[in-house]
């Protein structure tokens, strides 16, 4: 095995949920009788911290408050989100690496609770040694989050970057990785498009089949 440990993001990256992302986004944008988006145009313009998105999607924090705008995407998020599908054969390839005696966590922009409640919805828990998410809704960045993991993960096993995998769908996955020492792997048809992708000069999976020849 090439990695002793994988870590995984989770929206976009093990749950299929982009286009759910965009439809909420839309219903928001036309409340308020702005400006609609397509899921090309998330891809191609969606980022960390999601604040600085939000100002390119037209909203005005100056009028309405960030943590109500915050707070009702997630609401509806939460009610919604299991209408979206796992990444078509991650179940699987997880299975797969476990076997191999390859551990694995999750380390996600999304608050805690709700990230723990939604692994927990599609059983996939205890798949996971580590299960890392912010402390609340604002989704910024990942990377003192994914310091601590190593940190854990380090107590666990003493584990060297290039023994470390980060396996993501957006360009700050692949930030997170290299200020973390880890090797990354960036996998498409998430929340940013391949063009953003392959500008980072990753490493890029089109499919869990290419994934497995590059971690096996």
């Amino acid at each position: 095995m090439k990695y002793k440990h994988i870590i995984w993001d989770w929206n976009g990256t093990l749950l299929d949920d982009a286009r759910l992302c965009v439809e909420i986004l839309n219903s928001m944008l036309h409340s308020r009788k702005m400006k609609t988006t397509t899921l090309s145009e998330y891809q191609s313009e969606f980022d960390f911290p999601v604040f600085n998105y939000y100002l390119k999607l037209g909203f005005n924090f100056k009028q309405e408050d960030y943590d109500a705008v915050a707070r009702e995407y997630i609401a509806a998020y939460n009610s919604q989100y299991r209408k979206c599908l796992l990444r078509n054969g991650i179940l699987d390839f997880i299975n797969l690496l476990k076997s191999g005696g390859i551990s694995q966590s999750v380390l996600s922009a999304s608050q805690y609770s709700s990230l723990l409640n939604a692994i927990e919805s599609y059983e996939l828990r205890h798949l996971f040694e580590n299960i890392c998410g912010l402390d609340d809704y604002y989704a910024h960045s990942k990377v003192d989050l994914g310091r601590k993991l190593l940190k854990n993960i380090n107590a666990c096993g003493n584990l060297r970057g290039e023994d470390v995998l980060l396996i993501g769908d957006t360009t700050h996955d692949y930030e997170v990785a290299r200020e973390l020492g880890a090797d990354c792997l960036l996998l498409p048809a998430g929340h940013q498009s391949i063009e953003r992708l392959t500008a980072t000069g990753a490493k890029i999976c089109n499919n869990l089949k290419e994934a497995h020849k590059f971690i096996i």
